[in-house]
């Protein structure tokens, strides 16, 4: 692990860390919200249009495909502009995506190009966003702070983008769909204005991350393809940091197939209505915000390496319970543990990396993290796909429940309490 300068040695410390963890946590909830608002919406918009399930789904894709595209280049622009200013474009972006729409809205009903358009914008401009807001954490908050504002962040993440998101943009699109875009755009509006009390330098590799600017630091001479490479090369050579980029990827396919595959197994295979399939998906919301309100307690308690040790066994369990029985309880249960033990890794992954990594190198770093992640979410859900298919739900379950275990070793090997 990089050794940690002194505090003279640190070019900048923000003086209103407490300030800035807030706002950075306010702004993520919103956006987050807002996000799922709009994942709810655009796809019910389609339905108006065409029946297609393809073309409705391609709705779908605009939106998250995205990640598997852009984060990279959009990783290295990280590293080479102010991070602040590359959240207030995304604001921009999203204000211009979701204007339009509900300009074609007023006129009528918008065709599927303006929901392709509007849901590939609103797709950049979330990658955009994560990736920014991650890698300032360090210039805005000093590192007695961090592990407190990642918790934070973590759980807005997962229980405003994931759980509430959805729940609240089904509320509004009753009310009507013009009341749920227009929330929408007043969400990114009041989050993008939220970053104006931010104190602080907030330009790539000048913030105050304890390796400093490094000399990976991006720069306007390299080329963007040279700077992507070398992204590419620091997390594959650093081998802790490659270890947990493989160990996440396993972990976030389970996730991927757990949530494709628990719809159709709660409903035929464990015999539950709707009302009590939103209980079951639920308990991994629920999870999720115990994790981040209990991390730091618990880091304290048990060190760093066996809560995320946690995360690992927590995931297995929410997978081996659906293959090895349909008690709502049982499956309820290991959805909390999957979800806690989920917020966990991730806060904890999160302050290691900004311990670690220059801060000339965050975004890069943090872009081709969540591509392994959230790449991976898709890949999991087709392969569960693929083994329903073939032998049933309870094989894919079990099948990744393995995948999460083989994960077991290499951790206890590599991630070391140092």
């Amino acid at each position: 692990m990089a050794p940690v300068e002194s505090a003279a040695a640190r070019p900048w410390a923000p003086p209103r860390a407490g300030r800035n963890t807030a706002v950075l946590v306010a702004f993520t909830a919103l956006t987050n919200l807002a996000d799922g608002v709009a994942k709810m919406a655009l796809p019910l918009l389609a339905t108006r249009v065409t029946s297609s399930p393809a073309q409705i789904t391609a709705v779908s894709l605009t939106l998250t495909l995205p990640w598997l595209l852009a984060a990279l280049p959009v990783g290295a622009l990280v590293d080479r502009v102010d991070r602040r200013l590359l959240l207030w474009a995304a604001g921009a972006v999203r204000l211009l995506a979701l204007g339009g729409l509900l300009a074609a809205f007023a006129a009528g009903e918008p065709g599927l190009p303006v929901l392709y358009g509007a849901g590939a914008l609103l797709g950049v401009a979330e990658v955009v966003a994560m990736t920014a807001a991650a890698s300032l954490v360090p210039a805005a908050v000093p590192p007695a702070g961090r592990e407190r504002a990642n918790a934070w962040l973590a759980g807005a993440e997962t229980v405003c983008g994931e759980f509430c998101g959805p729940f609240v943009g089904g509320l509004l699109l009753a009310l009507g769909t013009g009341v749920a875009l227009g929330a929408t755009w007043a969400a990114y509006l009041v989050g993008a204005l939220t970053l104006v009390l931010l104190t602080g330098r907030f330009a790539a590799g000048g913030g105050a991350a304890d390796a400093g600017p490094g000399p990976g630091a991006a720069s306007a001479r390299s080329s963007l393809r040279h700077d992507i490479a070398e992204g590419l090369r620091y997390l594959w050579r650093h081998r802790l940091l490659r270890t947990m980029a493989l160990i996440l990827t396993a972990l976030c396919a389970s996730w991927g197939a757990w949530l494709a595959l628990l719809p159709l197994y709660a409903t035929q295979g464990m015999g539950l209505d709707t009302r009590q399939y939103g209980l079951v998906l639920g308990a991994l919301g629920v999870g999720g915000l115990t994790g981040a309100l209990t991390v730091s307690r618990l880091n304290r308690w048990l060190g760093r390496r066996r809560v995320m040790f946690a995360d690992l066994l927590g995931t297995v369990a929410m997978m081996a319970a659906p293959a090895l029985t349909a008690r709502p309880g049982v499956v309820a249960a290991a959805a909390f543990a999957g979800g806690m033990g989920g917020t966990l890794w991730s806060v904890n992954a999160r302050t290691i990396a900004q311990r670690i990594v220059p801060d000339g190198m965050l975004g890069r770093y943090n872009a081709v993290s969540r591509l392994f992640g959230w790449g991976a979410l898709p890949l999991g859900a087709a392969l569960a796909g693929l083994l329903a298919e073939l032998g049933g739900a309870r094989l894919a379950f079990a099948a990744f429940a393995v995948i999460g275990a083989v994960a077991v070793p290499p951790f206890l090997r590599i991630v070391r309490p140092d």
